[in-house]
């Protein structure tokens, strides 16, 4: 009976990770017309922000209203977690290799699993500790981490853990505003936060320049806006608002192996043995977990 009253919130949370995980899908092409890693962090956050902040003034006026004191608790999604987390893993893959970056991203879930036995008192089971392993080693395998020729330095590797520390910063602060507010309201605050603060990396003249060619990069603009920016924050909430926080983060941790998959079906890149084993290992935590 208790499976089956978490089932939703873990179905919420996995749809999340794959919505995140087929980004590359409208990177690639922002890329490819000249945009800048930071400019898709612009284009993103501020993307999401105004598609969520039109929607619901049609539709529902009441997730913009709450407290004064609790906008703290919506500077931390917005701005301490989904900002400042993308700022350390772009400047990670700067000094490191991409396989590093993502490995030391998806420390998240250790980091959550620890915050969450400090703050709420959550245990730390042995089910939850190999589900934690086996995620983690299997992010390892699917981003490459054991095939060699990685490239690693000491600053790399301290922005890639707190890449890691900021993305994992999300479930706690959300945590807490769930505490008040509905997880919609909980989405809507974190955007209205992250959006603007995103224009700190405004580059006004490259974004004029690939946004000038037509409407066809204003499609996979908004695509990743919906599909891999609003979407996956509102299940994610929906789903951390019914669930441990360490458990969410792990069951995350399918993104990886979605993103994975997106560039095998989508690009033709290759799949090895190590990859197949990685998807084996995230898939045999999240069964754990379930």
């Amino acid at each position: 009976m208790e499976t089956q009253k978490k089932a939703p919130a873990a179905l919420a949370i996995l749809a999340a990770a794959a919505l995140w995980g087929i980004i590359g899908l409208w990177n690639r092409r922002l890329m490819a017309a000249g945009l800048s890693p930071f400019s898709i962090v612009v284009v993103r956050n501020l993307g999401g922000c105004a598609l969520l902040v039109l929607f619901f003034a049609l539709r529902d006026r009441g997730v913009f209203r709450v407290e004064r004191r609790h906008l703290k608790y919506f500077f931390g999604t917005g701005v301490v977690s989904v900002v400042l987390f993308t700022v350390c893993y772009f400047s990670c893959q700067e000094l490191c290799s991409l396989a590093v970056a993502s490995v030391l991203l998806y420390t998240a879930p250790s980091f959550v699993v620890i915050f969450s036995a400090v703050l709420w008192r959550e245990p730390v089971t042995r089910k939850k500790l190999l589900a934690l392993f086996l995620t983690l080693l299997g992010c390892a395998c699917v981003c490459g981490l054991f095939s060699g020729g990685l490239s690693v330095t000491v600053p790399g590797v301290l922005l890639g853990l707190g890449a890691g520390f900021f993305y994992a910063l999300y479930s706690v602060f959300g945590r807490y505003a769930l505490a008040h507010y509905p997880p919609l309201t909980v989405t809507v605050w974190t955007f209205l936060f992250a959006g603007p603060a995103s224009l700190l990396f405004l580059r006004p003249a490259e974004l004029a320049g690939a946004f000038a060619g037509g409407g066809g990069l204003w499609l996979t603009a908004l695509a990743m806006a919906v599909f891999s920016t609003a979407a996956p924050y509102i299940l994610y909430t929906w789903g951390l608002a019914r669930m441990e926080p360490g458990r969410a983060s792990i069951l995350a941790s399918l993104e990886p192996v979605v993103a994975s998959l997106t560039g095998v079906i989508a690009f033709g890149e290759p799949m090895g043995p190590l990859t197949v084993l990685g998807i084996l290992c995230v898939l045999a935590g999240v069964y754990i977990l379930r």
